[in-house]
């Protein structure tokens, strides 16, 4: 009971935190202007018709107005560049789950044999610690140049990204797992087959969740940068091309949709994990 209530005032508490960060919001851009309020500067390099009509910061209400516009017709497909919000979310998802699903492919395995092995984790250790530092993004032209299509060169970036967490997780959880429990299945000649599935991956799997839900949120923030730069279709160019149409409100919106959906993808797996025993 005194959970529920704890739970109860955690909810209320961020209700009043989004309500008086809307009421900031709505103070902060109520009686701006329009043009007028953007940097003349920029005006001027943008040009003049170019910022006619433009306002300087959208409030909530307007906000609320225009999702509920975007929401109303979101797979509507008008050419190449002017796609609904859910056709744009579709096709960056579609990307980081086939990249996130062969980074889970490799990963696991490697992770698993590298956990096991001191041997083989030393010799693939130096080659691990220069390739984890790179940046997923320095891979994109050298990926643009080899592969020649954009789509599958931002999957294959969402595969270089999401590998590491969870290969340095798993081949941690495997090493970790104790001692007396490998000693008590070999006094058993338990065989290596059963010994990794029935006492090593359920020791390791913790760990392994962790480093899925870390891999899944690192590559939902890679691809929205990864189309940025492609282009074509997805919400990083939803983003970058409202930016360009100086649809501000648009670029609040992705925004927000795109911390929705992270939020969801970490859930998801933390929902697996829990029905699986494996988190709390």
């Amino acid at each position: 009971m005194s959970g529920r209530i704890a739970d109860l005032k955690a909810v209320m508490l961020s209700l009043l935190l989004f309500a008086l960060f809307l009421g900031a919001w709505h103070l902060a851009v109520t009686g701006s202007g329009t043009a007028a309020n953007v940097d003349p500067e920029y005006a001027r390099l943008m040009g003049a018709a170019a910022m006619q009509g433009t306002s300087a910061m959208p409030g909530p209400v307007d906000i609320a107005v225009r999702l509920a516009d975007l929401l109303a017709h979101p797979f509507y497909d008008r050419g190449p560049n002017d796609k609904g919000i859910g056709i744009q979310l579709a096709y960056s998802l579609g990307r980081v789950l086939l990249g996130f699903g062969l980074a889970v492919t490799l990963a696991i395995p490697l992770g698993f044999v590298i956990g096991t092995s001191p041997l083989l984790h030393k010799a693939l250790d130096p080659f691990i610690q220069i390739l984890k530092p790179i940046s997923p993004l320095a891979w994109m032209p050298l990926a643009l140049y080899t592969i020649r299509d954009s789509g599958k060169s931002a999957i294959f970036v969402i595969f270089i990204c999401s590998v590491w967490p969870l290969l340095l997780n798993t081949a941690f959880g495997v090493a970790s797992v104790r001692r007396e429990w490998l000693n008590v299945a070999r006094t058993l000649e338990v065989s290596r087959l059963r010994l990794a599935f029935r006492v090593i991956l359920p020791a390791a799997a913790p760990t392994i969740m962790t480093g899925l839900r870390i891999s899944i949120g690192i590559a939902w923030l890679v691809i929205v940068a990864a189309e940025m730069l492609v282009g074509g279709t997805g919400i990083g160019y939803f983003v970058w091309n409202q930016w360009n149409n100086l649809s501000i409100a648009d670029v609040i919106i992705a925004i927000l949709l795109i911390g929705l959906v992270g939020m969801a993808l970490d859930q998801i797996l933390g929902w697996i994990g829990r029905r699986l025993g494996y988190q709390e």
